[in-house]
């Protein structure tokens, strides 16, 4: 069996989770640079990613 995702036939979906992930790297550096918050929802909590960081240093 091939474990190869399929790609979306809608040309336009095709580069979507390339460019989330991309968005959400450039989110994180800009909050890390900035030093202001940065909330993403995780396991149905809205979550301040900084924070967690800085308990982690």
């Amino acid at each position: 069996m091939s474990t190869k995702k399929a790609l979306p036939r809608d040309s336009d979906l095709a580069g979507v989770d390339k460019a989330l992930r991309r968005a959400g790297r450039k989110a994180r550096e800009l909050a890390a640079k900035t030093h202001t918050p940065l909330y993403i929802f995780e396991n149905g909590k809205v979550v301040n990613v900084t924070k967690q960081k800085r308990k982690a240093s």
